[in-house]
């Protein structure tokens, strides 16, 4: 059993005394914040549940593998938007324009955690959504959206690395659009809100982007890129992503609701979408 511990802020010294715990064969210093354990005994369940409530205190993040990939094993990066690649929730912050933001966003909350249906949740959300004017969605991408922390060093490297990236989100294209132009993205695949006459009518053109259609769309992109799903990197936060994350080589909770972490390889709770950089260097 090997083992994986980096944070934004807890020393090598601590790291080591978590790991210690495992008595490992062999440490090896990635970064002052970053370490990799190799050849530990496997941790029964207790002392497992012990080192991660440490990690949790130190806000240290721990990934436990057999082995773990590298970057050159993989060919495509799918990302969700909303509350992974950027920080924030975009039909929260639209609804905000409209004085809506703690009933619409209560909404994506369950629906995150799995306890809505998530098409169903959306028709809910953008329903209310009716009469705002279309300048709201530019007033959000200006002054309120921004990238989640690390995600430009990790988009950096897989670009470097020939990786092809897709943005996949229950999101809108409005950003979609956007940000792939901003970040230089291969895909992208969201939801198209309907607009007549500058305002918003309440309602999504063509079928929505759910968890299945986000599974399909990343079988479809890595069809393209005549890749297996096995070379894909899967990156997401909410229920909604879980269909897609099952199908990849390497599925990575991001900041994401507990069923998610529950689910992935993966889990980054405290450090930056970089983190999987490290992770796979």
């Amino acid at each position: 059993m090997n083992l994986f511990l980096q944070s934004l802020t807890a020393d090598l010294s601590t790291l080591r005394s978590i790991a210690s715990l495992a008595s490992p064969g062999q440490l090896i210093a990635i970064h002052p914040h970053a370490m990799r354990c190799l050849n530990l005994a496997a941790p029964d369940a207790a002392l497992k549940a012990h080192m991660e409530t440490l990690a949790q205190q130190a806000q240290v993040d721990l990934t436990w593998s057999d082995s773990l990939p590298t970057l050159a094993d993989f060919k495509l990066l799918a990302m969700d938007m909303d509350s992974t690649l950027i920080t924030i929730e975009c039909i929260d912050e639209i609804a905000d324009m409209q004085g809506l933001k703690p009933q619409v966003a209560a909404i994506t909350e369950a629906a995150m955690r799995g306890e809505l249906v998530f098409a169903e949740s959306l028709i809910q959300r953008v329903a209310l959504l009716k009469g705002l004017p279309a300048e709201a969605l530019q007033r959000v991408y200006d002054e309120r959206l921004a990238l989640s922390p690390g995600a430009e060093q990790l988009l950096q490297a897989v670009q470097e690395a020939g990786i092809k990236t897709l943005l996949v989100s229950g999101g809108f294209t409005f950003f979609t659009d956007r940000i792939k132009a901003r970040l230089q993205l291969d895909f992208t695949h969201a939801n198209q809100l309907e607009i007549v006459d500058g305002k918003l009518t309440g309602k999504v053109l063509g079928e929505i982007v759910d968890a299945e259609e986000k599974r399909r769309t990343v079988e479809r992109t890595c069809a393209a890129l005549g890749i297996s799903p096995q070379q894909a990197i899967v990156m997401g936060d909410g229920a909604n992503d879980l269909a897609m994350m099952g199908i990849a080589g390497l599925s990575v909770a991001f900041r994401a609701k507990p069923v998610v972490r529950a689910q992935a390889r993966v889990a980054l709770n405290f450090v930056g979408l970089d983190g999987v950089v490290a992770l796979l260097s």
